[in-house]
């Protein structure tokens, strides 16, 4: 039975290295880096530069809101042998809301930056794969893998094909600026 089995598997191993040379002759592929597209094209950069503004405004009032709670708690802390039963449970519960509205606070603010996020780079991204489409057909590429998304560990530089797509996108952009916004506004202006 193990000799029958070790037979079907060396058969099955030839008609797939006798079948593989056409197969790979046939198939021209390619990656790219998204991630690394996104944050070098103008338009990348300055969806981040937003970003990066909108998160340390969101950071400085956590910031305010955790020293206020510090305090808080720090006079809690001092008081609690002087202050009646009543009174220290008051403050307690009061430290406790004022806490969890921060955690709450917290949890709204990754929300937004994340929608935010995906609203400045969906365009940015919808382009680059129009970009990417464009090249597979023009140099028939049978398929481009996002290099983070399908666990690609290595590929040879000429198969890359990021730098490509981040010169195309910052020259169709006319010098940064997003194409699609600046070509509506112009129509709009005629």
């Amino acid at each position: 039975m193990s000799l029958q089995r070790h037979a079907i598997t060396l058969l099955a191993a030839l008609l797939v290295s006798a079948v593989t040379p056409t197969l790979f002759a046939q198939t021209k592929v390619a990656v790219v880096d998204l991630q690394r597209a996104l944050n070098e094209t103008e338009d990348g950069r300055r969806a981040k530069a937003r970003l990066k503004r909108l998160f340390r405004r969101r950071q400085k009032a956590l910031d305010a809101a955790q020293e206020k709670l510090k305090k808080m708690k720090e006079d809690i802390e001092r008081q609690k042998n002087v202050l009646s039963r009543e009174a220290l449970e008051s403050r307690l519960e009061e430290y406790q809301k004022a806490f969890v509205e921060l955690q709450t606070t917290y949890v709204e603010y990754q929300r937004e930056l994340a929608e935010k996020e995906a609203q400045l780079t969906k365009r940015i991204l919808e382009r680059m794969q129009e970009i990417l489409r464009r090249i597979g057909q023009a140099e028939g590429y049978t398929l481009i893998v996002e290099a983070n998304e399908g666990g690609v560990v290595w590929v040879p530089s000429n198969l890359d094909l990021t730098d490509q797509v981040i010169q195309r996108y910052n020259t169709e952009s006319g010098g940064g600026g997003s194409s699609m916004g600046m070509s509506s506004m112009r129509s709009k202006r005629r």
